[in-house]
C-alpha cells in the first residue's frame, strides 16, 4: 500500500507532443510477416500504397479502431488515473481525424486543434498485428502527421505544464524533430521537467544522430526498454548502459518486460517487481507505463511508488488487448495499491 504526498500545482501535469494516429488492431499468425514481407516486432514507417496492401491482406472483420499513437496513449492514462493532459498533434480533416478528436475529447484532454483548422489530407494510421506470442508489430503511415511542426505547438500551455513529454517517434519526420527541439526549449526557458520515450528500438537505431540531438545535455526524465537502453548508449549489457544512461538522463524508467523495470530516481536505482500476468498483447505496454509513472510523481508519489503503479498499470493492459485500459480498470489499480 502506498500513501499520497503533497503534489504539484500546475494548470497540467503532463503536455504531451506526438504523432496523431488511429490504430487498427488485429490478431495474426506466425507466417503472415514472411508471407507479407514485414518485419516482425518492431515500428515500420510505410507509405499509404503499402498499408493498404496490408489492410486487404488483414481481417477488417475481426479488426478494431482505436485512437492510439505513442503519446497519445500516454496523455489517455494520464487522464484515466486522474492526471490532467493536454496534446499537440496534427489530424487531418477527415473521418478518422474526427474520430481522433472525439477521442481526445472523451478522455477529457486539452488540446489546440480543432476540427476546423485541420489540413486536408489523411490522417495517419497504424495496423497493429499481435501474434500469438504477444509481440505487437506495427506498420505505421504517418499520414498529414509527418507534417506537426514547431507552429503547432502551444507555448502557454507548455508553459502552465509540470512536465513536456516528447515522443521519439518524432524524430523519423524533419519537422517534427524541430517541434521536439523547440517544445524542450521552452520548456526549459520555463523551468518546466522535461520527459521523453525513446518509443521504440528502430528510432534508436536509424535516427540515433536525431534522437541526441533531442536529449542534448540531458532530459529530466527518460522512458526506454532494455533493447533501447543498449542501443542508445552502444553497450550490451544493462549495467553498462543504466551508468551511461546518466549522462543522457537526470532521471530514467527501463522497462524490462517480464522482469519489471529499472527506476533511477537521481540518486539511486530502484528495481521494480513485475506483477505476473499472461501476457496476450504488448502493444501500448511501455505508453503505460509511462502514463501512470508520470501519474505517480506529478501526484505527490515517490519514484519507487510511480514505478509499482506503473508496473502494475502495465500488466494488466497486457493481459488484454489494446493499448489502453478503460477507465474503471485504471481506477482499480489505484484503488489496489492506493490508501
Amino acid at each position: 500500500m502506498i500513501r499520497r504526498k503533497a503534489i504539484f500545482m500546475s494548470k497540467y501535469d503532463v503536455y504531451g507532443i506526438g504523432n496523431a494516429i488511429v490504430d487498427i488492431v488485429t490478431e495474426v499468425d506466425h507466417d503472415f510477416f514472411e508471407k507479407n514481407n514485414i518485419e516482425k516486432g518492431v515500428m515500420t514507417l510505410v507509405d499509404e500504397k503499402r498499408q493498404l496492401e496490408l489492410l486487404k491482406a488483414i481481417d477488417m472483420k475481426k479488426s478494431r479502431m482505436s485512437g492510439g499513437g505513442s503519446a497519445g496513449n500516454t496523455v489517455v492514462a494520464m487522464s484515466q488515473f486522474g492526471g490532467k493532459a493536454f496534446y499537440s498533434c496534427l489530424v487531418a480533416n477527415d473521418e478518422m481525424g474526427k474520430f481522433f478528436l472525439d477521442d481526445l475529447k472523451r478522455n477529457s484532454i486539452d488540446t489546440n486543434l480543432t476540427y476546423e483548422k485541420c489540413p486536408e489530407g489523411h490522417t495517419g494510421k497504424c495496423v497493429v498485428m499481435t501474434s500469438p506470442d504477444a509481440q505487437r508489430t506495427l506498420n505505421t503511415f504517418l499520414g498529414v502527421s509527418s507534417f506537426l511542426s514547431p507552429e503547432h505547438l502551444d507555448e502557454e500551455a507548455i508553459k502552465n505544464s509540470t512536465y513536456l513529454y516528447l515522443e521519439g517517434y518524432l524524430v523519423a519526420s524533419p519537422k517534427g524533430l524541430e517541434a521536439m527541439k523547440e517544445a524542450k526549449k521552452i520548456a526549459e526557458r520555463n523551468r518546466v521537467r522535461t520527459s521523453l520515450t525513446f518509443s521504440d528500438p528502430s528510432m534508436v537505431k536509424y535516427f540515433s544522430k536525431q534522437m541526441e540531438e533531442v536529449v542534448g545535455a540531458s532530459v529530466d526524465l527518460l522512458f526506454c526498454n532494455e533493447e533501447e537502453a543498449l542501443i542508445f548508449t552502444g553497450t550490451d549489457n544493462l549495467n553498462e548502459a543504466r551508468e551511461k544512461l546518466k549522462l543522457a538522463a537526470k532521471h530514467f524508467a527501463i522497462t524490462l518486460g517480464a522482469n519489471g523495470a529499472l527506476i533511477y530516481d537521481g540518486d539511486t536505482f530502484i528495481q521494480i517487481e513485475p506483477y505476473k500476468v499472461r501476457a496476450i498483447d504488448t502493444n501500448g505496454a511501455g505508453d503505460m507505463f509511462s502514463g501512470a509513472f508520470l501519474y505517480g510523481i506529478t501526484h505527490g508519489h515517490s519514484y519507487a511508488e510511480a514505478g509499482k503503479i506503473a508496473s502494475l498499470a502495465s500488466s494488466r493492459v497486457v493481459s488484454q488487448f489494446g493499448p489502453r485500459l478503460q477507465p474503471d480498470q485504471a481506477k482499480k489499480v489505484l484503488a489496489d495499491l492506493i490508501a
